[in-house]
């Protein structure tokens, strides 16, 4: 049996694709394992290339191949599509990462630790939480407005409205739908106790992380965006520049050029969306207090707003300060005030 030197592996929750080459490109093994069966099977092959797309549990089956001596490398599945030959199945797709991972100018995702996953683990939770707290001040709001009683919007708003649910002297509400906004409002006030104890772990995960500490000083990231990024990126070196990096967040034009002529569009929102509405809310923050107390220090935002509308300035300083928040990542530097501000 010749030597397999390249794996694609096409990882699931129960049965696993392997479809394995050597040097030569010549097919060797084509099969299916089951999970319990796939630390065994790599166990008793000599170290190789194995590709796996970057997917749910890819991080992990990667640090656990890479601890039996192999080298792993993860690819976004957009990037391995354009391989997959007509009718898509698991074997094509194995195949087709075994070719993918080939390329030279294939792009890789690095493998994430289990502290950063854990801590991306918090934002996820915490951005969940979130969610349904809209969820069930929205249906607090619905449910009322049923009965005509309305409040501002607001926290002040939602406040009032429960103080109509508690008050049972109202009888603007009947006794079967006051139950039903009394449980949601006992949900709304355990989410919001479970947000403020997601943000006191962070908090904590902040102040215990070199790197987040050095990215908190950047005006506009905050301790919530340092630990995000350093959660997300495992590599900031794997970026070439600090426009790559950008352009994962999706914080540049999209472009739709062809025949020497430029043309540029709206920004591409491709990447990580969370990352990205965490940068722009942190322009935001910039820009407003610049309003409040001037932006003489900083002519190159005094003239981006004297010209151009304030979400759009927004976008263009969330565009800066993802650069500078890559350059300080990969460099290990920490954050040095303009000349302007310095003085």
């Amino acid at each position: 049996m010749q030597t397999i030197t390249t794996i694609g592996l096409d990882v699931a929750k129960s049965v696993f694709q392997v479809h394995g080459v050597d040097a030569a490109g010549q097919v060797i093994i084509r099969r299916q394992l089951k999970r319990r069966y796939v630390l065994a099977f790599f166990e008793k092959l000599p170290p190789c290339l194995v590709g796996i797309e970057a997917c749910a549990s890819s991080h992990h089956w990667s640090r656990e191949l890479k601890a039996l001596g192999h080298t792993v490398r993860l690819m976004p599945p957009a990037y391995v599509k354009p391989y997959v030959k007509r009718q898509k199945n698991d074997a094509t797709d194995a195949e087709a990462i075994c070719e993918a991972v080939t390329r030279a100018n294939m792009r890789f995702v690095p493998t994430k630790t289990p502290e950063q996953q854990s801590c991306l683990m918090l934002h996820r939770t915490r951005h969940l939480f979130i969610r349904q707290q809209t969820s069930v001040i929205n249906a607090i709001r619905a449910h009322l407005a049923e009965f005509g009683i309305v409040a501002p919007v607001g926290r002040k708003g939602v406040e009032e409205l429960l103080d109509v649910v508690a008050d049972p002297s109202d009888k603007r509400v009947p006794a079967i739908a006051r139950v039903c906004l009394a449980a949601l409002g006992a949900q709304l006030r355990r989410l919001k106790e479970q947000i403020l104890e997601f943000d006191r772990i962070i908090m904590t995960w902040h102040r215990s992380n070199e790197a987040s500490r050095r990215l908190d000083a950047i005006p506009g990231v905050g301790p919530m965006l340092a630990t995000a990024l350093v959660g997300s990126v495992a590599d900031p070196k794997a970026f070439r520049s600090g426009r790559n990096f950008s352009a994962w967040i999706g914080l540049v034009p999209k472009q739709h050029s062809s025949g020497g002529k430029e043309r540029l569009g709206s920004i591409s929102k491709q990447g990580d969306r969370y990352l990205r509405g965490l940068f722009v809310a942190g322009a935001l923050s910039v820009i407003r207090y610049a309003k409040i107390h001037g932006t003489k220090h900083r002519p190159w935002l005094t003239a981006l707003l004297a010209r151009k509308p304030t979400k759009v300035a927004a976008i263009a300083l969330a565009n800066k300060l993802a650069r500078m928040v890559w350059a300080m990542m990969a460099s290990g530097e920490r954050y040095k005030q303009p000349v302007a501000l310095a003085a």
